[in-house]
C-alpha cells in the first residue's frame, strides 16, 4: 500500500496573521484530502491550531536565533525525515528560507516566496494588498484556486463565569508594548466606555499585563466597566465576541478573532500599520485610521458604531 503524502504548512506569526490563515489552511485541507497535514507554529498558537482539526500533527518552532545552531540542526533533522511531499510557506521570512536553503539538495515542492523554490510568489509582500489576498495569490500558483473565510466555529469555552449582563461590548485597549502609537489613548476609551453605559451597554474590558495601567485606569473612570484583565483566553474571547453587541480596539491580535467570529467589530489604526494590508475580517468590520491615533476623536467612534 503506499505511504500516505505528507504536507507541511508553515505559520510562525502572531495571533492575528494566524486567525487570517485559517482560510488558507483550510483551502490546503481541501486540496490534500488524502494527505498528512503538519503545522509548524508558535507555542502561543499550539491549542488553537490542534482545536482546529485542520492537522494531524502540530509542530513547535521555538523560533530560537539561527545562530544557536543545535537547535537550529535538529529542527533540520526533523523536517528531512519528515520526507514532506509539499511544503507551504504562509510565513514567508528569511526564517523560512533558512529552512528550505538547509534543505538542499532534496528540497520538497516549496510553496513560498524564496529563491529556489518550486512555486515561487516574488511578488507576495509587495503593495497594499492583504495578508488574505496574498496568501490567496500564493495558493493559486499551486493549483489551489478557491481560498474561504477564516473560521472560528470550532472554537468553544466556558464564560458563564464572568456573570455578563445580555448587553455588553467589548474594548480592547492593548496592543504591542513596544508599538505605543498604534494604541488610542485610554482616556478616550474611558469615555466611550461612559458613554456606552449611558446607552445600557456594559463595557468589557479584555487584555493582557501587558495592559494594565490602560485597563485600569478605564475601569477606575467607569465604574460600569467590567475589567477581565488577565482573565480571559483565546478561546473565551470569542465566544464572548458571539455574544457581543460590539467591539471596538486597537490593531491587536484579540480584534482578528473578535471580527472573525462574526461580532461588529471596528478597529483603530495609526500610521503605524495599514488596514489596507492588516485589518480584521469577518463579516461585519470597519477601520478608522488617524495619524496620530490620539487625534481620532470619540464623537468619531460613536458615530461609526451607530453606521454599523
Amino acid at each position: 500500500m503506499a505511504s500516505r503524502q505528507r504536507i507541511l504548512i508553515i505559520k510562525l506569526g502572531a495571533l492575528g496573521d494566524f486567525v487570517l490563515s485559517l482560510g488558507a489552511f483550510r483551502a490546503i485541507r481541501d486540496h490534500h484530502p488524502g494527505a498528512e497535514i503538519v503545522l509548524l507554529t508558535t507555542p502561543p498558537l499550539r491549542r488553537l491550531a490542534e482545536a482546529s482539526g485542520l492537522f494531524e500533527t502540530v509542530w513547535i518552532d521555538e523560533r530560537r536565533p539561527l545562530s544557536r545552531l543545535g537547535a537550529f540542526l535538529a529542527l533540520r533533522r526533523r523536517l528531512r525525515r519528515a520526507g514532506f511531499a509539499r511544503v507551504y510557506d504562509l510565513q514567508r521570512n528569511d526564517r523560512t528560507a533558512a529552512y528550505f536553503w538547509s534543505l538542499w539538495p532534496r528540497q520538497p515542492e516549496w510553496v513560498g516566496k524564496v529563491a529556489g523554490c518550486s512555486h515561487r510568489a516574488p511578488h507576495v509582500g509587495k503593495g497594499r494588498r492583504h495578508i488574505v489576498e496574498r496568501e490567496s495569490e500564493q495558493l493559486a500558483l499551486a493549483g489551489i484556486e478557491r481560498v474561504p473565510a477564516s473560521d472560528l466555529s470550532f472554537v468553544a469555552a466556558e464564560v458563564a463565569g464572568f456573570a455578563l449582563p445580555q448587553r455588553y461590548a467589548l474594548l480592547v485597549p492593548g496592543g504591542s508594548a513596544h508599538r505605543p502609537e498604534k494604541r488610542w489613548p485610554a482616556e478616550r476609551y474611558a469615555e466611550l466606555a461612559n458613554r456606552l453605559a449611558d446607552r445600557g451597554i456594559t463595557p468589557v474590558l479584555l487584555g493582557t499585563a501587558a495592559e494594565a495601567r490602560e485597563l485600569q485606569a478605564i475601569a477606575a473612570a467607569c465604574p460600569a466597566a467590567v475589567n477581565l484583565l488577565g482573565k480571559t483566553s483565546i478561546e473565551q474571547i470569542v465566544v464572548l465576541a458571539r455574544g457581543a453587541e460590539l467591539a471596538v480596539g486597537n490593531d491587536t491580535g484579540p480584534m482578528h478573532l473578535i471580527a472573525t467570529a462574526g461580532c461588529p467589530a471596528l478597529a483603530l489604526f495609526s500610521s503605524a500599520s495599514d488596514p489596507a494590508r492588516n485589518a480584521p475580517r469577518g463579516p461585519r468590520v470597519a477601520t478608522l485610521q488617524r495619524d496620530p491615533l490620539a487625534a481620532l476623536g470619540v464623537e468619531e467612534v460613536l458615530a461609526a458604531i451607530s453606521a454599523r
